[in-house]
């Protein structure tokens, strides 16, 4: 990836984090941003990630974002849209501005930054890639995170019709993430033994890290994948078992 621009949403902590790290290793030039600045950006081999003040779901916010991105080394290669989240909450009772928010940091916030990328990529040689990390959420019940959940599948509907209208310059392509471990990972699977519990359900035995995801993000974005586009990578450690199978056993006499 050398001599190539990466921006990565929200890369100063979490999974954003071993994006960053992960691209700066191979080479690229790489810009995280968030709304608060890290006290330790991410390095790697040397390299050091800048750091760019941006609310990506303030649209202002995102034109500064990518004009501050191009203006360091002319262009923007690979824009990885990984900023998101939600807490868990009921969906029943929570308030409908709660599900308005969660949705605009989570789906229209990342359909922004695309947009506003892909602008510069068309006028590139080379073009460049857009991808959206999305999660198993998207695809199977989120009890909890519904927004999120819907969101998230909205992403993956987005990354398919983005890769038609912005083709042949531009590939856009998700990453839709399993569990991961990271700096919050005790709010959802308690500690270390939790943790573990949690991993065991896994078909390899434990949750990702969060290089896990940026080495699928470095695939993705390298030329090895120059021919895929519109489509989503399963980075989840071959899924989740199915709860029946334990229900099953636990009748059997």
């Amino acid at each position: 990836m050398s001599g190539k621009t990466v921006l990565v949403t929200g890369g100063s902590r979490g999974v954003g984090r071993g994006i960053a790290e992960r691209f700066l290793a191979a080479g690229a030039d790489v810009v995280i941003c968030g709304r608060k600045v890290p006290e330790k950006p991410p390095e790697a081999c040397g390299r050091t990630a800048h750091f760019i003040a941006a609310d990506v779901r303030e649209i202002d916010q995102v034109d500064a974002l990518v004009t501050g991105t191009t203006d360091r080394t002319g262009r923007l290669d690979v824009l990885v849209n990984n900023a998101g989240g939600a807490p868990a909450v009921d969906a029943a009772t929570v308030s409908p501005r709660f599900h308005e928010s969660i949705i605009r940091l989570n789906l229209v916030a990342p359909l922004h930054c695309a947009q506003r990328a892909n602008a510069v990529m068309q006028t590139q040689d080379a073009g460049g890639v857009i991808i959206n990390i999305s999660s198993v959420s998207g695809i199977r019940p989120s009890p909890g995170t519904a927004a999120y959940g819907a969101a998230k599948a909205g992403l993956l509907s987005l990354t398919q019709t983005l890769a038609v209208e912005w083709a042949p310059k531009v590939r856009i392509v998700a990453v839709t993430a399993g569990m991961v471990r990271t700096e919050q990972s005790e709010l959802h699977y308690g500690d270390e033994a939790g943790i573990a519990a949690v991993g065991a359900t896994v078909p390899l035995g434990r949750i990702a890290e969060p290089s896990d995801v940026g080495d699928a993000c470095l695939f993705l974005a390298s030329p090895l994948a120059r021919y895929v586009s519109g489509t989503r990578l399963l980075v989840h450690g071959g899924g989740e078992k199915p709860t029946f199978l334990d229900a099953a056993k636990n009748t059997k006499s």
